[in-house]
This record gives structure tokens, C-alpha cells and sequence, in this order.
């Protein structure tokens, strides 16, 4: 039996545990350090990392680019491990210096928006797509984009993180945060069992919210989990997750701001749309 753990009158902050993100978390806000943020050509700059939050964003403002939308953007690789998102520039359009970060620039202020949730409704609202007008179809689209934003978190900050990166294993933790997670995979199971996409017959903001995370979990790019979590018994999550990949802005988008798997699913900064077809253009055939 493990030596049972008892919390001390008062909490401090043990830099050297932790395991592999120790060295990036503490218990304060604010900048570590002066860095001025790169801008590039376009309206919209985007400050991001290839993780499922930042994945939603350029999966958005790619869908965006296919629909005929003028979103052409800039996405600046925020490498979080190494510390960027506290940097003095960094800091000021986020103070909870988290990715992804948008900035919009066609206003004589240039606009931050923070959270991923917050960023894929305002460039909805602001193309006029991808997020119905009719107000029940909308509260459909609302109900399960905060479903996910509410999910998620237990899914990488519970799930993920006792299963792939806490220095031990701790059966009570990945126990507990396993058995919800397989709850919410059968919530979107379910769902998904009478339905197209995720909230009716149209693509919208929930579908590309909620790709990156359950969608990259059943097909096996997420924590390598996929025969632990038992993933191909939820069919109609499966079918949804291929459904979304198969189309080109998904394709596109998923490997803006990344260094990480294959030659062709690696782009650490995008600025034109010929910037990923090169990459994509190394994908065996």
C-alpha cells in the first residue's frame, strides 16, 4: 500500500515535480521575460501551437478560406515548452498566457481574442458562417461548442496528463479520469448515432471545436491511447472523426504550427496558403 499523502497546512510550490511541463507551470501570472511578438502581412495574426486548442483555429480559418472568405492569416509558432507564452508580448494580448491568441488588426485598435471557444465564435460571427442564425439551430451549436470547452480539460488536463506525461503512474488518477472520459465518448457517440456533425446537418463551430481533441483520440494521434480507451467500439465518433479529416481545411489546418510526426504534417509558421501546400506535397502518395 502506497505511504499515504497528507497536504500540508500550506501549499508550496515544488518546482522540480511535476514531470515533464514542471518547468513551465507556476502559480503566478505575468511575463518571465521581454519578447516582442513577430506580425506578419495579414489582418489576422495568430499566435499558436499545433496542440488540439490551437488545431481548432486553423482548422477555422482554413474552412474559412475554402468557404471563399477573405481570412487570409499569419500563424506564429508559440512554443510553449520553451517558455514563449510568457514572454512580455505574448503576455499583453493574453494575460493567462495560454494559446491560441488572434489578433485582428483591421480595427484602428488591433483586437486580442483569447480562448479557443471565444476566437471560433467571433470569426464566425464576423464571416457570417459556420454558426446558424435561426436560434434554435444556434443554441444546438452553443450547447455542444461548451460541452467540448467544458470536456476537454479533463480529457488533457486529466486524462492526458496522468496517462502520458505525470512522472508515475497513478492508478486512482488515470482510473477515475478514464472512466470520464469514456463517459463523454459516449455522450458524442450517441449524439453523433442521429447526426451528421455534431450538432444537426451542418458543419459548424462544435464539429471543428471538438475534432482536435475526440476526433485526434479515436483515431489514435492523441496520448497513443486509442486500444486503452477501447476507441473503435464508439462507431459513430469513428465515423464522424474520418468524415472531418477527409476534408481538405481539416487536412490543412492540423499541422499549422507544428514540429512534431511526419515531414508532411510539420509547419512551424504559415503565412500564405502555399506554405502548406508545400508540406502537404511530401505526403507519400
Amino acid at each position: 500500500m502506497l505511504e499515504q499523502y497528507i497536504p500540508p497546512e500550506i501549499w508550496t510550490h515544488d518546482a522540480e515535480s511535476g514531470g515533464k511541463w514542471a518547468s513551465i507551470n507556476r502559480p503566478v501570472s505575468g511575463a518571465t521575460h521581454e519578447k516582442t511578438l513577430p506580425i506578419g502581412e495579414h489582418a489576422l495574426q495568430l499566435y499558436s501551437m499545433g496542440t488540439p486548442n490551437g488545431q481548432k483555429i486553423t482548422i477555422m480559418l482554413e474552412e474559412l478560406l475554402a468557404l471563399g472568405k477573405d481570412a487570409q492569416y499569419d500563424a506564429h509558432m508559440i512554443k510553449i515548452g520553451e517558455g514563449d507564452q510568457f514572454s512580455s508580448g505574448f503576455v499583453t494580448i493574453n494575460p493567462n498566457s495560454k494559446i491560441p491568441v488572434l489578433v485582428d488588426s483591421s480595427y484602428a485598435t488591433p483586437l486580442p481574442v483569447f480562448e479557443s471557444a471565444s476566437i471560433l465564435v467571433y470569426l464566425a460571427e464576423k464571416f457570417d458562417v459556420l454558426l446558424p442564425k435561426d436560434i434554435v439551430k444556434r443554441a444546438q451549436v452553443m450547447n455542444w461548442l461548451f460541452w467540448l470547452h467544458g470536456s476537454a480539460p479533463y480529457l488533457g488536463g486529466g486524462f492526458g496528463h496522468f496517462y502520458s506525461y505525470a512522472p508515475e503512474k497513478f492508478e486512482y488518477a488515470i482510473d477515475r479520469f478514464t472512466m470520464e472520459i469514456k463517459r463523454q465518448l459516449d455522450v458524442l457517440d450517441k449524439q453523433l448515432a442521429n447526426n451528421e456533425f455534431i450538432a444537426g446537418d451542418e458543419l459548424s463551430i462544435a464539429d471543428i471545436a471538438t475534432w482536435p481533441w475526440y476526433g485526434n483520440l479515436v483515431l489514435g494521434e492523441l496520448y497513443s491511447a486509442k486500444e486503452f480507451l477501447q476507441a473503435e467500439d464508439y462507431t459513430h465518433v469513428q465515423r464522424w472523426a474520418k468524415a472531418m479529416l477527409a476534408r481538405p481545411a481539416f487536412q490543412r489546418g492540423r499541422i499549422v504550427n507544428k514540429t512534431w510526426g511526419e515531414a508532411w504534417e510539420q509547419l512551424e509558421n504559415r503565412h500564405n496558403a502555399e506554405d502548406i501546400d508545400k508540406v502537404l506535397a511530401l505526403q507519400p502518395k
